[in-house]
């Protein structure tokens, strides 16, 4: 294991931001953090890279401490990793080969600019070493800020939020250039984003962080299939919740009996649950197939997207996103038949709305 983080806690004033969180990254392995503003995901990285340190637990690199209780930390040059920030970090009165090489320079490397250059090749800026970083773009500055975090030759790369100032057309991009380089150079690393686009695809693994904890850490795969909690169903995209139960004859949703085989759920045979749908789960069509609910949503709006139209509608409190061939006016009747084979269900604390028949 390249990377342990054991029951870490940390407090800010009276805000608990870690609340014993733990997680372990192997040798090789991209780990990508999925959680909203104020999770604690950019803590968690902060006290990984020894920016912060942790009030309780403890941190190890390759089975070594570098923060726990009664030591002093390891400093972060001393941690063998490189930092990619949102915010590039570029000193800006430097070129772009001068910030590749600055790491290597305090290390007292004799090929600092060699090495500096090889890396900006690497990204592909090998003829753009000169320039400085106003004169390049947002794109282009962040492929510099990666080149000088490989240019140390880190065993773990950290990654905070690397995408998020970028452009989405260059954020595809940058994302597999990221990757690639990464596995190339056979490091491990840590990514943290409120993307979950970003995340299922960059990740070998994904975990969701929330209120502090980590609620669970999966393949892209296993966390879209089976996301254990509703908040991992949320920050994965699901549409929900709509009160639900579950009776002997089916699923009953606000929008009718279907039915529904809920073995292997944590769920009780006859009770309420709350329902959640990914998106695969509703298409337009009229009539439902054999096995589906038949549902009616209402159109709040359209937008023309890059890649088609895309109705905002309502269906029974919920607003979900819908593909669509051409915009429809608000107040429209979309006719959808929801496919109970995609549906999420998670027990309810409380008493179901009224249900139809």
């Amino acid at each position: 294991m390249l990377l342990e983080i054991e029951n870490v806690y940390k407090r800010y004033e009276r805000q608990e931001v870690l609340r014993g969180l733990s997680l372990g990254v192997e040798r090789g392995e991209i780990v990508c953090l999925l959680g909203a503003s104020g999770s604690g995901k950019t803590t968690l990285l902060r006290i990984v890279a020894g920016l912060e340190r942790a009030d309780a637990g403890r941190v190890l690199f390759e089975g070594r401490p570098a923060d726990a209780p009664g030591m002093s930390p390891v400093p972060p040059e001393k941690r063998a990793l490189g930092m990619v920030f949102q915010d590039y970090a570029l000193w800006p009165h430097l070129s772009a080969i001068e910030n590749v090489a600055l790491p290597l320079r305090a290390r007292n490397r004799r090929d600092a600019f060699r090495q500096a250059l090889r890396m900006l090749e690497r990204v592909g800026l090998g003829g753009f070493a000169q320039r400085h970083p106003h004169e390049l773009s947002g794109g282009q500055q962040q492929r510099v800020a990666l080149a000088r975090a490989l240019a140390v030759q880190p065993k773990l790369l950290l990654c905070d939020e690397p995408l998020s100032s970028l452009d989405a057309g260059l954020r595809d991009e940058m994302r597999d250039l990221i990757a690639e380089v990464v596995r190339e150079h056979g490091l491990s690393a840590v990514t943290i984003t409120h993307d979950r686009r970003e995340a299922m695809a960059l990740g070998d693994r994904v975990g969701v962080v929330g209120a502090g904890r980590l609620l669970q850490i999966d393949s892209p795969r296993n966390l879209w299939h089976r996301p254990r909690c509703e908040a991992v169903a949320r920050a994965t995209g699901a549409f929900g919740p709509w009160p639900a139960r579950i009776t002997q004859t089916g699923l009953q949703a606000p929008w009718g009996l279907c039915h529904y085989n809920a073995g292997g759920a944590d769920l009780p045979s006859d009770g309420r649950a709350s329902l959640y749908l990914r998106p695969s789960a509703l298409r337009r069509l009229e009539p439902a197939p054999s096995g589906h609910w038949s549902a009616r949503a209402r159109v709040l709006g359209s937008a023309v997207t890059g890649e088609g139209v895309e109705l905002r509608c309502d269906l029974h409190g919920v607003t979900l996103s819908l593909p669509a061939a051409e915009p429809l006016p608000a107040g429209a009747a979309v006719a959808l038949a929801v496919d109970p084979a995609h549906s999420l269900l998670y027990p309810s604390e409380t008493e179901p709305e009224s249900l139809s028949a």
